[in-house]
């Protein structure tokens, strides 16, 4: 079995749903791919391929297609040099990294630049290779990507100020036109009408005929052919007409037409740059600087140069470094930006805390079990950045027709040019409709539809803790019908808690008092909950001696002068007690808590009910996916009595009771195998098999499971309102595709025959075809009004 590899690299030069269409029909004829899928939106590909194909010969596909796979320079700071024979040993080192293009050495500088290919390898593994020669190395930038961001904010700049001199020089021939559509005479000459319109066509322009010339020369036609060929057309045919004196000149039309696409081109940017800034709104969340105590004294450092073990004072107000476990204080964290849950979270020694949590109330000293990509927000990041990359199996459909479009749309310009010339004899209006057909016909909002649309429902899912691992995944959730829920740690809290007091003639202060006293030195998880029962009410808990277990039937101590038993009804008829609240312990039972009975060597004093309690939001979920139509089931090991108790407080309807965990599985088979869509939710652990086998897995996790690996979604908190939510943001999203699809279909149904037939002119045309890209983009960036339960 050759080993799989899968890589994710840019691609730039594409500009519509053709140039993703071209690229994955070339680069899947190599032997060796088994997976391709180009994300216009994103402009990424995602290659999954074999030993027969190296990831070399994909990127000379894809360029040879017509575009480009840039690379990307980083510098490092490198420690630890001494000569020159150095310098040779990272360069050899790091030199023979796959994808690493250059690598330049400065002694002087104590500096490595490095070019490479993104994708095939990541930025930490540059920094291992240093390693793995001997020395050590940090970044000089702060990132790879926000130097990425910067030059593509120079990028975008450059081409506004472009555009605003399209703006400057078509903006005459505009006047002229309206003031000759008016009745009025042109003012201008024909030769300064060119001399306006050629740096429009050839410089503002020239990106068009640079992407046509890439795609013909890749064996396909694109957007930028359609544009490139339209005004090109309408440009020379008119310096034809005026060198032979006629004033029936086009240049007003060349001209606005290269303006407004060039102007669409860069709506549709800015839309798309605020469809992807989860990503980027998530990478700015981390710390930039770590307090780390080292040989017994404090220095701060870049998070970057953290290690695992290393100990860290985090003030109050200030964002956690990294990863890792509390080992002295206790604190209020907000992890809103990984959970979706606005409430602090309580920290004590022990307990777990995650990078760029924000520290409120106190100091803390922390221990680092985490760094650089194996960290929480680092998982979340990639998980992100995967999802949005990938493509909905709703794409297909304009995938094909995206890939056969363009040569149609030519096929139909080439008609219409003939049809008007020949049965007309009025070759400028044939030549005013084919050029309109041409503009007008551009694919690119049919290919920015689904992707534009999934990369901002799987943000907004990701700042509500909801992590959504792909497009094929956010499609599949909004056809749930079924809903699964395993019952501890998902409808409960998996924790026993003291639910009710019932006492005789003590207070519920003297009875818990004197229970706690006995159960602070139990270590039976029952207990426990009495215990904590005691601190939550600020009870004072007594002092007990001579504290012994019996075995299969409680605890028993001295308090005071008292002798306290805590136990089971039989143990304590054993000791001479008769009388018990019959009526309250069949409540008890009936309700699925166990009744721990209180009692002093004379009488009983009370009796403890202790339950695994149902989460607050629970019965609010059900009822919420109930109200979308779905059924919802619960499954559990438990009992018939005590599930279906659980289940009537939470209002479900099906329960499957006294299942083992390996079985789980098996019954989630049998509902699909019954023609339901089926949804699991679980804690991600102990039912994987269950997640796995469900049409959809959704994992229940703390904020530090992130990648819960047999689960579909993931969701970053223990509340049940994140299920609804992750369905209700797939239904909006799936439906913000539809309608993506639908106008970008209709457009083009609408807006080509009205051209054939001379109704739209060229300018008009461009004008409409800018709008449609910018409208799809524009119509999935209103996702991000959905109001999620958990944000």
């Amino acid at each position: 079995m050759p080993e799989v590899a899968e890589y994710t690299v840019p691609v730039e030069g594409m500009t519509c749903a053709s140039c993703s269409a071209r690229i994955e029909k070339n680069v899947s004829k190599l032997p060796g791919v088994k997976e391709i899928n180009v994300n216009l939106a994103s402009e990424r590909a995602r290659v999954v391929l074999d030993a027969a194909t190296t990831w070399e010969q994909v990127v000379e596909r894809i360029e040879k297609t017509g575009y480009t796979v840039p690379t990307r320079e980083v510098e490092l700071n490198i420690e630890g040099m001494t000569c020159a024979s150095c310098v040779a040993r990272i360069e050899k080192v790091v030199g023979r990294l796959d994808a690493v293009k250059s690598v330049h050495v400065n002694l002087a500088s104590e500096k490595a630049h490095i070019e490479y290919v993104p994708g095939i390898i990541q930025d930490e593994d540059l920094l291992k290779a240093v390693e793995k020669a001997g020395y050590s190395a940090t970044f000089a930038s702060q990132t790879a990507a926000e130097d990425e961001k910067l030059r593509k904010q120079r990028q975008y700049k450059k081409e506004v100020i472009t555009f605003w001199g399209g703006v400057i020089l078509t903006l005459p021939l505009v006047i002229q036109l309206f003031y000759e559509l008016f009745g009025g005479q042109a003012f201008m000459p024909n030769w300064v009408s060119w001399l306006l319109a050629t740096p429009v066509e050839f410089y503002v322009g020239w990106r068009f005929y640079i992407g046509a010339y890439h795609s013909l020369r890749g064996g396909a036609a694109n957007m930028d052919v359609l544009v490139a060929l339209g005004t090109g057309v309408a440009y020379f045919y008119s310096v034809v007409l005026m060198l032979l004196g006629s004033s029936n000149i086009y240049f007003d039309t060349s001209a606005t037409v290269v303006t407004l696409i060039y102007m669409g081109k860069l709506l549709e940017t800015k839309a798309k740059a605020k469809s992807s800034s989860a990503v980027e709104s998530l990478a700015k969340l981390g710390a930039k600087v770590a307090h780390v105590i080292r040989d017994g004294n404090e220095a701060d450092v870049p998070v970057e140069e953290l290690q695992v073990d290393d100990v860290v004072r985090v003030r109050p107000g200030e964002k956690i470094p990294t990863d890792g476990v509390v080992l002295e204080g206790t604190s209020a964290v907000d992890e809103s930006f990984l959970t979706g849950e606005s409430m602090p979270v309580e920290k004590a020694v022990g307990d777990t805390v995650v990078g760029a949590a924000v520290n409120q109330t106190s100091a803390f000293m922390m221990k680092v079990t985490k760094v650089g990509a194996d960290t929480a927000l680092s998982q979340v990041i990639r998980l992100v950045d995967q999802a949005q990359g990938s493509k909905a199996p709703v794409q297909r459909l304009a995938d094909q027709i995206s890939g056969i479009f363009v040569p149609i749309v030519l096929g139909i310009s080439l008609v219409t040019l003939l049809a008007w010339g020949l049965i007309t004899g009025n070759w400028s209006h044939a030549l005013f409709a084919a050029v309109a057909v041409l503009v007008i016909a551009c694919p690119c909002s049919l290919g920015l539809a689904t992707p534009t649309a999934i990369m901002v429902g799987t943000g907004l899912g990701a700042e509500s803790g909801i992590l959504i691992k792909g497009g094929e995944h956010l499609e599949q959730a909004h056809k749930v019908n079924t809903v699964v829920f395993d019952k501890t740690g998902t409808i409960t809290s998996g924790k026993p808690a003291v639910t009710d007091v019932w006492t005789t003639d003590v207070s519920t202060e003297e009875l818990i008092a004197s229970a706690a006293a006995l159960e602070s030195q139990s270590e039976h998880p029952l207990g426990a909950a009495v215990v904590t029962y005691a601190k939550d009410k600020k009870f004072t808990i007594n002092t007990a001696v001579n504290v012994k277990a019996i075995p299969g039937k409680g605890i028993e101590g001295t308090v005071g002068e008292q002798t306290i038993r805590i136990g089971n009804r039989r143990w304590l008829e054993e000791t001479g007690i008769h009388e018990f609240p019959d009526e309250v312990l069949n409540n008890y039972e009936n309700a699925a808590k166990t009744a721990i009975l209180v009692a002093s060597s004379e009488k009983l004093l009370g009796v403890l009910a202790i339950a695994d309690t149902i989460k607050q939001d629970a019965k609010q979920t059900v009822d919420e996916l109930k109200g979308l139509g779905i059924d919802v089931w619960m499954i559990t090991g438990d009992n018939e009595r005590t599930a279906s108790a659980v289940a009537a407080q939470v209002g479900i309807d099906h329960v499957i009771a006294g299942v083992l965990p390996a079985d789980k599985a098996s019954k989630v088979d049998e509902l699909r195998k019954g023609g339901k869509i089926v949804a699991m939710v679980g804690d991600g652990i102990n039912d994987a098999p269950a997640l796995a086998t469900a049409d959809i897995g959704i994992a229940m996790g703390t904020g530090a499971d992130v990648a819960l690996e047999a689960a579909d979604i993931a969701l970053m908190h223990g509340s049940t309102q994140g299920v609804a939510d992750a369905i209700k943001l797939s239904k909006s999203t799936m439906r913000k595709i539809r309608q993506n699809l639908f106008w970008a279909f209709f457009y083009n149904v609408l807006g080509i025959p009205l051209a054939a037939f001379g109704i739209l002119s060229p300018i008009i045309a461009g004008a409409a075809m800018a709008f449609s890209s910018v409208s799809v983009v524009s119509n999935s960036l209103i996702l991000k009004r959905l109001k999620l339960g958990t944000s």
